[in-house]
């Protein structure tokens, strides 16, 4: 990952300012990074955060992504994490995180799955991925929030606008609190309540950097697919 910044890193500081906070939350050895996504460009400029701050990442990220001709070659370059959903292969993404973080290596995961499907642009309802490896593995969750590369390449967008030059806010708060939950037995309620209180985290960040209130309630795309019959298209 460090040299595919290395390369794009030139793009990103000619087309965008940075707002970065909180890197000296990261721990050290490997933890779950656990962040809002908001736009495909996201995760090229979360590694930008990364990378200047020391932390090469590895993303957990949709298997489809790896069959993109050139793009799925450089994630497989890079080391990151093909999640194959409903597979049987779905398990080797886990595996592959907690080797990952057993190693001390900083493992991005977005708790949403996908690009969120909120109105206003706020994390939607999660997935227990996160959780789940922060469990197993006893390593700390830091919340991070983005936002500014919606405004770049709107979520599902396909045409970026690169000027004028926006503001790209990547801002970490402290490692969530999951310590009256770690050593119980690892059940749906258990997952529930440690991923809503890592939304939370991200929520807050998100809010402090707009300056607005989030939703009482998240947008869940689970419910209104499953009236509508359709996949939620998420990750984990």
């Amino acid at each position: 990952m460090r040299w595919l910044v290395r390369v794009l890193r030139p793009w990103c500081m000619l087309f965008t300012k940075r707002d970065w906070r909180g890197a000296e939350h990261f721990p050290n050895g490997g933890f779950v990074l656990a962040t809002n996504h908001v736009s495909h460009t996201d995760p090229l400029l979360l590694s930008h955060y990364l990378v200047d701050h020391g932390v090469p990442p590895r993303f957990l990220a949709k298997a489809s992504v790896f069959k993109v001709p050139l793009g799925g070659r450089l994630l497989a370059a890079c080391g990151q994490i093909p999640v194959y959903r409903d597979t049987a292969d779905a398990g080797k993404a886990l595996s592959a995180a907690l080797d990952s973080i057993g190693a001390g290596v900083v493992v991005v995961i977005y708790p949403e799955g996908t690009l969120t499907r909120d109105p206003g642009l706020w994390p939607m309802a999660g997935r227990t991925g996160a959780a789940r490896v922060a469990f197993l593995t006893g390593c700390p969750v830091v919340p991070v929030a983005q936002w500014g590369p919606q405004a770049i390449l709107p979520p599902y967008g396909k045409r970026p606008r690169l000027l004028p030059r926006r503001t790209i806010h990547v801002h970490a708060g402290p490692p969530v609190d999951l310590e009256d939950l770690r050593g119980r037995t690892i059940d749906t309620d258990v997952l529930a309540e440690a991923t809503d209180r890592i939304l939370d985290a991200i929520t807050a960040q998100l809010a402090a950097i707009r300056g607005q209130t989030p939703p009482s309630v998240r947008h869940d795309p689970r419910a209104a697919s499953v009236a509508d019959g359709q996949d939620d298209g998420r990750v984990a």
